[in-house]
């Protein structure tokens, strides 16, 4: 059990590591309106893991693998909610520097709850994390072992190794927004981070299985 359980810590990581939606936004939130922000969008997004490896164990994720229409729905909707994000963040970068507006108001305004349901959206936009949750965990359960309870608790390492992960990048992208805070960086941040979402998005739509 120990050995399955190390194995899957560095397997967890390297899947952490992969680029998604998730990391852009917790990076842009923490380039944006600080660590804490970051660390809030962090934060909504493991229980979005969470509630993926509640799924799993309740076998509810494996309608994805078994239903295609159930897969292509939340494929479309996860696909849309990231193409919306992205275009708002387009929009924000044409309107930084204006003399009025939404726009102008200091970015750390933003809620905590509002990031960390963002956090939470984010996630949960993702169909790919319930099939990894329910194709990749029962991988790393022993044989003999209760299949039920050793997948609640790769479902906690899970999150725990993606903390892990996010801390690191939200401190490096904390640091690096402390430098990024004129107008014209700010642009170019909104414009960078709104296309790689709109970007993400449409790779999603057009992904099979």
């Amino acid at each position: 059990m120990l050995q399955s359980l190390f194995v899957f810590v560095g397997a967890a990581f390297l899947v952490a590591m992969v680029p998604g939606p998730s990391t852009a936004v917790i990076v842009r939130e923490s380039v944006r309106s600080g660590r804490r922000a970051g660390v809030a969008v962090m934060l909504g997004n493991e229980i979005g893991v969470l509630l993926w490896g509640v799924a799993a164990v309740f076998g509810l994720s494996a309608l994805l693998l078994a239903s295609r229409i159930a897969y292509d729905v939340m494929r479309v909707a996860g696909a849309v909610f990231l193409i919306w994000m992205g275009a708002r963040a387009l929009w924000r970068a044409r309107r930084v520097g204006a003399p009025a507006g939404e726009e102008n108001v200091p970015v750390a305004a933003v809620s905590r709850g509002r990031l960390f349901r963002l956090g939470v959206l984010t996630n949960a936009a993702n169909p790919k994390a319930g099939v990894f949750a329910v194709s990749f965990l029962p991988q790393f359960v022993p044989h003999g072992v209760a299949v039920p309870p050793m997948l609640a608790l790769l479902v906690v390492v899970w999150a725990l190794v993606d903390v892990a992960w996010y801390l690191g990048v939200i401190w490096l992208a904390g640091r690096a927004g402390r430098l990024l805070r004129g107008p014209r960086v700010r642009r170019r941040m909104e414009q960078v981070s709104g296309v790689v979402l709109v970007g993400l998005g449409v790779r999603l739509v057009t992904d099979s299985r």
